[in-house]
């Protein structure tokens, strides 16, 4: 069965401030991944609002995105691109994800994603932040799916952990 046991998946994508790191968390309804979706939405705390993911004012992506910004929100251009490209750019990837056959279609109304959202608050381009978060969304659904990454991969990269902010054996 798709999505049993819970499935979660991780991608970053871009770069500099608008770049898009997402987890993601998919479970079917009814088992830990709903209680913990609807426990998030139900307590929200200052500077994390989780919220459905719509493609368009009234029309939820399915399968239901609950969208949990990591960044606490910093201003109105912050909340701005992380309620507004951030979250077009999750919903049209959990879209893309069920269109190109990742999530099945004939499942999508019994399963739920928790997508965890980093948006720098120093973020300046809508459109950067948008197809970042795109592909975020839909490179941390694939990983999920996939069961990326390998422990193979794991291991190979021990010695050289790296990332946006550090890089081991720098100085």
């Amino acid at each position: 069965m798709f999505a049993d046991p819970t499935l979660i998946g991780e991608s970053f994508d871009g770069t500099g401030a608008e770049a898009a790191h997402l987890n993601v968390v998919i479970g079917r309804r009814g088992g830990p991944v709903e209680t913990a979706w609807a426990s998030s939405l139900a307590a929200p705390r200052a500077g994390h609002l989780p919220f459905v993911t719509v493609l368009q004012p009234g029309l939820p992506v399915k399968p239901f995105t609950l969208f949990v910004n990591k960044a606490p929100i910093d201003g109105d251009r912050h909340g701005t691109l992380t309620w507004g490209a951030a979250q077009a750019g999750v919903a049209q990837g959990v879209a893309m994800a069920v269109r190109d056959g990742l999530i099945p279609a004939s499942d999508a109304d019994d399963l739920l994603i928790i997508a965890a959202v980093w948006v720098d608050p120093s973020a300046a381009d809508e459109e950067r932040v948008y197809e970042n978060n795109r592909d975020s969304a839909l490179g941390a659904i694939r990983a999920a799916v996939t069961g990326l990454p390998r422990v193979e991969a794991v291991v190979a990269a021990a010695d050289a952990p790296a990332n946006p902010f550090f890089r081991s054996g720098r100085g």
